[in-house]
């Protein structure tokens, strides 16, 4: 009976030891699922990206000769006018006749991930966004960077 439990400590020895290790040693300690970003890093990764696909959807071979009218967007979530500007921007891409250009992925992908945007600011983070700047001709001109 005292060699079971002398074998149950030592096991119980071996695993403690083993998480100690895995919780020091990095390598160990990777996470399978990433840790998810706060509102205001995720809302400043989407309008990057947002402002990426707006660009490209003017470029590509599919969709620049509908989209070419488009105002060009960019995305500051740190500046008031962006709400009405997704908004406006979204009404333009809903309204494209060319039903060849409208409903191409890119294009329903952008409008989804605007609508998808709007809701999280307007939403989910209403109360950690800081709008630092109010100034609508800004999100119009190419010299902004965000």
């Amino acid at each position: 009976m005292q060699q079971c439990s002398s074998q149950t400590a030592d096991s119980m020895l071996a695993r403690t030891l083993l998480l100690l290790l895995a919780l020091t040693v990095p390598e160990l300690r990777a996470q399978p699922y990433p840790i998810p970003p706060t509102c205001y890093t995720k809302v400043l990764a989407m309008g990057k990206e947002i402002t990426q696909r707006a660009a490209q959807i003017k470029t590509d071979y599919d969709t620049y000769r509908c989209t070419a009218h488009l105002p060009d967007l960019y995305i500051d979530i740190h500046n008031a006018c962006v709400m009405s500007t997704m908004s406006s921007y979204l009404s333009l891409l809903e309204g494209l006749r060319d039903r060849r250009c409208a409903y191409t992925r890119k294009v329903q992908s952008l409008g989804a991930m605007i609508r998808q945007l709007y809701i999280i600011m307007s939403q989910k983070c209403h109360g950690d966004l800081v709008f630092t700047r109010d100034n609508c001709e800004a999100l119009q001109h190419r010299g902004w960077r965000g």
